[in-house]
């Protein structure tokens, strides 16, 4: 099965972010987000990834006693009006860049979920897409979204994804299938992660022969320490970019489709792979 959309005409260049958000203060969040997208244009940037959570801080004791505060408002159509981010939706706008920024969202009919919003370059925010795999104690915060989503720019298609759903190879798949040629995830990763930090997105990458970019927060307060890290990796799951276990970085690489025709070309396990891989299976004696 090939992936149905052809490769994009021209290179993309993304950021990918690593910093250290204020639990609670969704307002200082959004102004330093504005900053760090500032950042990313200054570096040619047209797409920025910020961390999981970043705009309220992936810190559960907070998120637990401050709901009305942490969260921002989602409409019936997906749109977010909430004031406090409008520094980063100037940002955008001024900057022309498309954000990806985690928050957590309250939808109408009352689900709180960890999203993934999309400030575009017109400045409108949007609940993008909502984390499907919810990992240990978030599932006493947080609802689980419903269905995957794809993020278009120009002639990108750019799969999401948050954190733990990066651990499960079939998000990544259904991204992929679905003719994603790059996949975003925010995300928080504590210290004493990295190993697992630094091979599921590279495996994500080489598993479907595209680009992935993740961010990460970093620094913080253990037992909500969390490692950086961030990254963009190719097609072949090798590194394009990636920032420090420590400190505030925005990395910026260029995804080249020139790169991920090649790969497809030369690995073709999108094409070759089996309506139903492993069926049916049989069993022996050792």
């Amino acid at each position: 099965m090939t992936p149905p959309h052809p490769a994009p005409s021209a290179p993309l260049t993304v950021a990918t972010v690593q910093a250290t958000p204020t639990p609670g203060d969704v307002a200082g969040n959004a102004l330093a987000a504005a900053e760090l997208v500032r950042r990313a244009d200054g570096q040619g940037a047209r797409v920025a990834v910020l961390p999981e959570l970043y705009l309220c801080a992936y810190h559960p004791p907070t998120l637990a006693a401050d709901p009305a505060g942490t969260d921002v408002a989602a409409d019936p159509t997906g749109a977010v009006a909430d004031p406090r981010l409008d520094p980063l939706r100037v940002a955008a706008r001024e900057a022309d860049v498309t954000v990806l920024v985690g928050a957590a969202a309250r939808h109408p009919d009352g689900r709180r979920t960890i999203a993934a919003l999309v400030v575009d370059r017109a400045g409108a925010i949007r609940v993008g897409y909502d984390k499907q795999q919810l990992w240990g104690g978030e599932r006493d915060l947080f609802d689980a979204g419903a269905r995957g989503a794809t993020l278009l720019v120009d002639d990108w298609r750019l799969g999401l994804g948050i954190c733990y759903d990066g651990c499960f190879p079939e998000h990544a798949r259904a991204a992929a299938l679905d003719g994603a040629h790059a996949y975003l995830c925010p995300s928080g990763y504590l210290a004493g992660s990295e190993h697992r930090r630094d091979l599921y997105y590279a495996a994500r990458a080489l598993d479907n022969t595209m680009f992935v970019v993740f961010a990460n927060a970093v620094g913080g307060v253990d037992p909500w320490r969390f490692n950086g890290g961030a990254a963009i990796y190719d097609p072949q799951g090798r590194v394009l970019a990636r920032g420090a276990d420590e400190g505030t970085a925005v990395l910026v690489a260029a995804l080249d489709p020139a790169e991920l025709v090649a790969t497809r070309a030369a690995h073709s396990m999108l094409a070759d792979r089996l309506p139903d891989q492993g069926d049916p299976r049989g069993s022996m004696s050792g």
